[in-house]
């Protein structure tokens, strides 16, 4: 078999992007059994931020992340049995951050892949830009979820302050996912893949978002249905999306419900709350969120 830069040449033959193909190294060097885990995802599997630099750091990983807490109950943290490129900005394929692809190419080559590979996760979407406007989430936070003025309603798509919503769909999302998903099923073929969706950050179908400041004074903007409904659709559209692409999906919105940003109990961080750290990373899973996730991976598809 070939060894990993050849293993990218091979990858055309399996319908692969070029953006997969393009991986550097013509090296005859002997395939990777693969490692336990693997995981390509964006802030929310890294689940921290280089606040000094901003930059994109996908050697950067939150302490208590939930794929740091997965590897420890799967006995594998600290080890080289465990691949994690995951970053913040990161998306399926919008850029300027690192992309899907670009993170499977990353841990292909750091032997990621092979037939001993037990689980690779994937958490994206988020960032992406869909239909029409080339608005990303990250972008809108200032023009609209922060926006008390105009709000964030619906009328925010065609003022281009959010991202088109309407294009969102499970079967352009398994699209844009399916060179590196199909890449990582012919490389990996012994492997759960897993979907990991987003946590609950506000009630599905409502009108209001929050984000508590010192856990005592809540920032409230009582229009902001467009940026529910983005979420709302997101989630949706994974779950179609992992069932198109033949891989499981794990809802992580059903296992925080009740836990959202607007909640009593939240298990994501407002800014410097003390209930959930005050040092976490904001509109992120707390330590308490991250465990959730990290034991219903292990219980389901990690032993």
């Amino acid at each position: 078999m070939l060894g990993n830069g050849g293993r990218w040449v091979c990858a055309t033959v399996v319908a692969l992007a070029a953006s997969l193909t393009a991986a550097g190294g013509a090296g005859a060097d002997p395939a990777p059994a693969g490692k336990d885990l693997v995981v390509l995802g964006d802030s929310f599997s890294a689940n921290e931020w280089d606040h000094f630099t901003g930059r994109d750091d996908c050697n950067l990983h939150g302490r208590t992340a939930w794929p740091v807490q997965l590897s420890q109950l799967m006995g594998v943290y600290g080890t080289d049995r465990v691949d994690d490129p995951s970053c913040p900005g990161a998306s399926i394929d919008s850029g300027p951050g690192w992309t899907l692809a670009q993170q499977a190419q990353r841990a292909d080559k750091e032997g990621a892949f092979g037939p001993d590979t037990k689980l690779v996760t994937i958490q994206f979407g988020m960032n992406d830009k869909w239909g029409a406007s080339d608005q990303t989430l990250w972008n809108s936070l200032q023009s609209c979820v922060f926006n008390l003025v105009l709000g964030c309603d619906p009328e925010a798509i065609e003022q281009h302050r959010i991202p088109d919503y309407t294009g969102v769909s499970g079967a352009a999302m398994a699209k844009r996912m399916s060179n590196a998903v199909t890449y990582i099923k012919y490389y990996a073929p012994n492997a759960r893949i897993v979907f990991v969706g987003y946590p609950e950050l506000f009630v599905p179908g409502s009108s209001t978002v929050c984000l508590s400041i010192l856990g005592v004074a809540p920032f409230i903007n009582p229009r902001g249905r467009a940026v529910v409904e983005y979420l709302d659709r997101i989630d949706a559209a994974q779950r179609e999306a992992a069932q198109l692409l033949g891989i499981e999906f794990l809802d992580a919105r059903a296992l925080t419900a009740g836990h959202g940003l607007c909640s009593s109990q939240p298990w994501l961080n407002g800014i410097a709350d003390p209930r959930t750290g005050v040092d976490g990373l904001p509109f992120h899973p707390s330590t308490q969120g991250d465990s959730v996730i990290a034991h219903a991976i292990y219980d389901r598809y990690g032993r």
